[in-house]
């Protein structure tokens, strides 16, 4: 094991050039799902390794549920291990734990209490409340029927679609061509899912710090896949630009990170910015010799090195338990 166990722990570091170079020279789509995946692995092979680091650095501790087998002087020799890390970890295990539960709970509980709300509303996917206060975003499905949504005429509901959400405070400061820019860039946050992306990152700058940058960026390109695809469906980049800026003047955002709006909080100048250039290339993987190629390349080797690292820890703590447990 040796140093190999600590490594997915830093990993993460060598995904943050690739995160504001995609957001900058990626197609949205393209460096939404690349930063999701890169999130996502780093994280599991971090928690996978802090486990594995209090493992063998409380192994002597009392009350510990490894076999006696596991105390012997061999043993321990081929084991490196450190009681004052294996110690810190515990909390650190607790924490992260603790914190994704919480993430998971809270997302939940948003949903379910969103989809209360607008249960006695009857229409389409569409959902206009009649409030004061100015706000859109798209509320994915929910429920144990996939978040049904009633039909036109009471005909029954339609399953597995979404709602897009908006008030009247917030139509009302719009003009028509923007209204259907808004409709259009919420639809396409809930044909995408882009909440299972958001979520997903979400949890895992939740299990490593170091993956902040990455739920930041992944934040920004879902957006921007949003802008774009409501761009290409009402045919004008320069209608969508000054919806999100109206909106973002006047709304008040969503009421959880992990669900997407047009007005969502960030960098909306860029995004307007974005909007009024020219439509971006789409690439399924980023030019070996650019800046991005090679920042996208290098987060993959180390993607690559995180999960050949834990992968190889948790193998051979495996295989030293095995072999010091009386049969």
């Amino acid at each position: 094991m040796g140093v190999f166990v600590f490594l997915p722990l830093v990993l993460p570091l060598t995904a943050w050039p690739v995160a504001r170079l995609a957001e900058q020279h990626l197609h949205p789509r393209t460096a939404t799902r690349l930063l999701t995946v890169l999130a996502v692995v780093l994280a599991l092979c971090s928690t996978v390794c802090l486990a594995l680091v209090m493992v063998v650095g409380t192994a002597q501790l009392p009350g510990n549920p490894l076999p006696d087998g596991w105390s012997d002087p061999e043993v321990r020799a081929a084991v490196p291990h450190d009681e004052v890390v294996g110690k810190a970890a515990i909390p650190a295990l607790c924490a992260v734990v603790v914190a994704c539960a919480r993430t998971v709970r809270r997302h939940g509980r948003v949903r379910r209490r969103a989809h209360l709300a607008l249960a006695g509303l009857r229409g389409t996917e569409v959902a206009v409340l009649p409030d004061a206060e100015p706000y859109a975003y798209a509320l994915p499905p929910g429920g144990r029927r996939g978040g049904a949504v009633p039909r036109a005429g009471g005909r029954g509901p339609r399953r597995g679609r979404g709602r897009v959400v908006v008030t009247t405070a917030l139509l009302e400061r719009l003009r028509p061509a923007e209204r259907r820019a808004l409709f259009a860039h919420e639809r396409a946050h809930l044909a995408a899912r882009h909440d299972r992306f958001l979520l997903a990152v979400q949890l895992a700058a939740r299990a490593n710090p170091f993956l902040w940058p990455l739920r930041t960026a992944v934040a920004y390109t879902a957006e921007r896949w949003a802008d774009e695809e409501a761009a290409r469906a009402i045919g004008s980049r320069r209608t969508v630009a000054r919806a999100i800026g109206t909106a973002a003047l006047v709304s008040r955002g969503t009421p959880h990170p992990t669900l997407a709006s047009l007005a969502a909080p960030g960098p909306v100048p860029r995004r307007v910015a974005a909007l009024l250039g020219p439509a971006p290339a789409v690439r399924h993987w980023p030019p070996a010799f650019t800046a991005v190629g090679l920042a996208a390349w290098g987060a993959a080797a180390g993607t690559a090195a995180s999960a050949m690292s834990s992968a190889n820890s948790a193998v051979t703590m495996v295989l030293i338990l095995h072999a010091a447990t009386p049969l």
